[in-house]
């Protein structure tokens, strides 16, 4: 079979069997001698790919994270309410949004690496830029090129790994990249408190992951493989228009229910990441004889979450693996229950943070971990159920559910918190702040 006048595949799209007996035998000599079935079949540059993927994983969400983490100050700075707190986070969803399909098209069809890299500057400068912003519409347009810059890393990365790994190492990978979330949010919670209290200004708490976004840079750039797509699977592709890639996932109802379930998650852990802190601040300050910081809460919301996705995360990966021989249908079954767990475990955490601070806390963390157990699960459904359409589904995985979870909770909380505070009474009126 005569190669040279196909056109270079541009795109990752449908798994073909090559008919061509010598490229069925080199097929089969390069399946014997790279296989990836264990750890030790993986070579040391693909460990280092995981691990700075994780490592920028890191430093995305603590970035992402740094401003709930600070919030109230922000508030005080740019003199604003829970409404336009709120619209912070909605400005930077809606950039994610719209930016994240152009980069799953592109992702796939061009280099992923140059594609990462430019995102990674984009809101390493824009979130330092941001910290130096004099007004609120400002700082909001930074925000929302941050948004596009995390846009590019987020659609595309879990791709890599997908391409590097197969079977359960690659469920373990995935579930060390998406380990880095939880652990991420939490540090940029502490950042953010801890740097902002150290220097006196909250806007040092920015400043400090686009120092990290540097260093990710040089390594995406002179580190990172960047995988033929494919390659974990041994595949060869045609190239299909993006309208048959939209086409296929919707009639794809694995696909479609995962992409509605997460929507909901999405909502909840929106909401929960984004006023969080702000929210056992105020509860706590309205009891007798209070005298805390939204420096502290911040500091041990943010120990929570990491502590949360530590366990979480790895034990939903693991009770995966070792459900899946045995229960074909494991996977949905575990994010469902835990899930369900998680619902009343948030709620009796919320309605006690005006009473009993110690059982705030805790169900808190038991919610944060049963919510976490789902993380890399869904991301293993997805690549596994579509893996040929690879960012396509990745990209139309986060837009549904960033458009309808982080964006409208961001906002709407907020609204909900501006008119039914008790008293619309600003607990900093009467509290110290530090």
């Amino acid at each position: 079979m005569d190669q040279s006048g196909i056109t270079p595949n541009t795109s990752n799209q449908q798994l073909v069997a090559n008919s061509d007996s010598n490229s069925a035998t080199a097929l089969l000599h390069e399946k014997q001698t790279r296989r990836r079935d264990t750890f030790r079949d993986i070579p040391f540059i693909e460990f280092m790919t995981v691990g700075i993927l994780c490592f920028i994983n890191l430093i995305n969400y603590m970035d992402r994270f740094t401003l709930a983490g600070v919030l109230g100050d922000v508030k005080d700075e740019f003199k604003i309410g829970d409404d336009l707190a709120g619209l912070l986070q909605t400005v930077f969803i809606v950039a994610y949004m719209v930016f994240a399909p152009l980069f799953g098209y592109l992702g796939d069809r061009y280099s992923r690496r140059i594609i990462m890299a430019f995102g990674v500057a984009l809101w390493s400068m824009t979130t330092l830029a941001g910290s130096f912003a004099a007004d609120y519409t400002l700082f909001a347009v930074f925000r929302g090129m941050v948004g596009i810059g995390e846009a590019s890393y987020s659609t595309i990365a879990p791709t890599i790994i997908s391409d590097l790994f197969v079977g359960n190492v690659r469920s373990k990978m995935l579930a060390v990249f998406y380990f880095a979330i939880p652990v991420g949010s939490g540090l940029g919670y502490i950042v953010g408190s801890v740097a902002g209290a150290a220097a006196g200004d909250w806007r040092y708490g920015l400043r400090i992951t686009p120092i990290l976004g540097v260093i990710a840079v040089v390594l995406i750039i002179w580190v990172l493989q960047d995988p033929p797509r494919g390659m974990a699977e041994h595949s060869h592709m045609q190239p299909t228009s993006y309208k048959q890639d939209i086409r296929s996932l919707l009639r794809n109802p694995s696909f479609v229910l995962t992409t509605i379930a997460f929507t909901c998650v999405a909502f909840v852990a929106g909401a929960l990441a984004w006023w969080g802190p702000q929210f056992i601040y105020v509860g706590l300050s309205m009891q007798p004889d209070s005298n805390i910081t939204i420096e502290s809460v911040s500091y041990k919301f943010g120990l929570l979450g990491m502590f949360a996705g530590s366990l979480g995360v790895p034990l939903g990966a693991a009770i995966s693996q070792r459900l899946r021989e045995r229960v074909p249908d494991s996977d949905p079954l575990i994010c469902g229950f835990a899930l369900l767990a998680s619902a009343p475990l948030v709620y009796f955490a919320l309605i006690s943070v005006s009473s009993y601070v110690g059982l705030t806390y805790f169900f808190m963390f038991v919610g944060m971990t049963t919510l976490n157990l789902t993380w890399s699960i869904v991301a293993d459904i997805v690549l596994v159920s579509v893996f040929c359409l690879y960012l396509t589904p990745e990209t139309f995985l986060c837009l549904p559910s960033r458009l309808q979870g982080f964006l409208r909770s961001g906002t709407r909380t907020g609204n909900k918190c501006r008119n039914r505070s008790p008293a619309r009474i600003d607990p900093r009126e009467h509290i110290p702040m530090r």
